[in-house]
């Protein structure tokens, strides 16, 4: 199966410059937040393929509006194609904001969903806008990762941790993907291809 996982930034090569036919190589469309309903819209109906996303910290908005065609997976864990994912929108709250948690607040969200995870033993990835702490976030109170996220991935050890939020251009130093244990992780800012 082949995944196109997105965040973050909008990739011209996928929409100002859409080539017909180049969304059919994909079998799933994964988006990490903070991208416009339009963009979310026009993959899922130009791809004609499932498109998951959590919601990032800048989509409020989209509470209220959410992309037609989309299905959102934000504090749920979705099947699609026998593939378990386990979604966790927002960022480390910083400020004021509707997809903005404490770590407790995070850490509660899990709990609301730990009898789920239970029944489908565990999970295969892990798609979140946040990363976790320590692994790809940065020691802005804006960019900090979740220590939560960190427990999950060490107590399930899910195939992919696919999370967005820190931009490629805040450095050279950003890792597009990583490892630990026996799950990669992948920024998916702008776009990433998973084959799964």
């Amino acid at each position: 199966m082949r995944i196109l996982a997105v965040s973050d930034e909008e990739s011209k090569a996928f929409y100002d410059y859409y080539t017909p036919g180049i969304l059919n190589q994909f079998d799933m469309i994964l988006a990490c937040g903070d991208l416009r309903r339009e963009y979310l819209e026009f993959l899922v109906t130009l791809s004609n393929k499932p498109l998951l996303y959590v919601r990032g910290n800048h989509d409020d908005d989209i509470l209220e509006n959410p992309p037609e065609g989309c299905i959102c997976v934000d504090g749920r864990l979705y099947v699609q194609n026998g593939i378990r994912i386990l979604g966790l929108g927002g960022s480390f709250r910083y400020r004021p904001g509707n997809n903005m948690y404490t770590e407790r607040q995070m850490r509660l969200r899990i709990l609301r969903l730990l009898l789920r995870i239970r029944m489908h033993k565990g999970f295969d990835i892990l798609l979140t806008h946040a990363p976790a702490r320590n692994l790809g976030d940065l020691d802005t109170a804006a960019h900090r990762g979740f220590v939560c996220f960190s427990d999950l991935l060490d107590r399930y050890h899910p195939r992919y941790f696919i999370h967005g939020h820190v931009h490629k251009s805040y450095g050279v130093h950003i890792p597009t993907r990583t490892v630990r244990g026996s799950t990669t992780i992948i920024n998916a800012c702008g776009y990433q291809i998973i084959e799964y």
